[in-house]
């Protein structure tokens, strides 16, 4: 017997109740969702992309466009999506980065960012440049994190980037999905890039637990890890 059938055994009252229950139990499962707030990719971010390109990973392009094969994971150490904007704002790299200035002055960036709620937002197309983990720039997408270690990701989170990873998936032939704090295992793999094999800095984030956590959920898509 249907929902509709229980109107003639029930009557009206408990027949409505049974259809807002049915209602809202097809509602439970939040619909995916990216939400548009774009980086000004401008002429000086682009030239300066180009640059990075050729010096720092030895291609030649007419465009600062990436072949998506590895997506990476990180955290901002950064309290909010604001913030994290407004330091991924402008094209060149703050005077505070002097560690990584030497190797390129573009600024660093990514072309996601999950709130702490689980929300997505896309500051840059997902096939423009972004610097942000040395090596695997020229076909990584990032994919930053409201957090650090004093803030610990949260569920939703981890939710959102299954989530991402999955749409990510249907539309580019991803075969790696990484913690940044796990990129120099790629040193020695054929998509390594690098002109300069001192230029490496330690990375933390997002942490094994993350990983872990999100790796067991999209275990069905059959992506690989960190080389072995």
């Amino acid at each position: 017997m249907n929902i509709f059938n229980y109107r003639l055994a029930t009557g009206p009252g408990i027949f409505f109740l049974l259809l807002m229950v049915s209602l809202l139990s097809g509602c439970s499962r939040s619909t995916f969702r990216i939400f548009e707030k774009p980086l000004d990719f401008n002429a000086e971010r682009q030239a300066l992309s180009l640059a990075y390109l050729k010096e720092r990973h030895g291609m030649e392009k007419e465009t600062p466009s990436i072949e998506p094969r590895v997506i990476v994971l990180h955290w901002t150490a950064i309290p909010s999506v604001e913030k994290t904007f407004d330091v991924f704002a402008p094209s060149t790299l703050p005077t505070a980065r002097a560690s990584i200035s030497g190797a390129s002055a573009l600024n660093v960036s990514s072309q996601f960012v999950v709130d702490r709620d689980g929300t997505i937002f896309r500051l840059l197309p997902d096939t423009a440049f972004a610097r942000h983990v040395i090596g695997l720039n020229y076909c990584a997408i990032g994919v930053e994190n409201i957090g650090s270690s004093n803030m610990p990701l949260t569920r939703a989170q981890v939710k959102a980037n299954e989530a991402l990873i999955r749409y990510l998936k249907t539309k580019y032939p991803i075969a790696y999905v990484i913690g940044h704090h796990e990129y120099q295992r790629f040193r020695d793999h054929p998509l390594w890039k690098e002109t300069d094999p001192d230029y490496l800095t330690q990375k933390s984030d997002p942490g094994d637990k993350f990983m872990r956590k999100v790796r067991h959920r999209i275990r069905d898509l059959n992506l690989q890890g960190v080389p072995q």
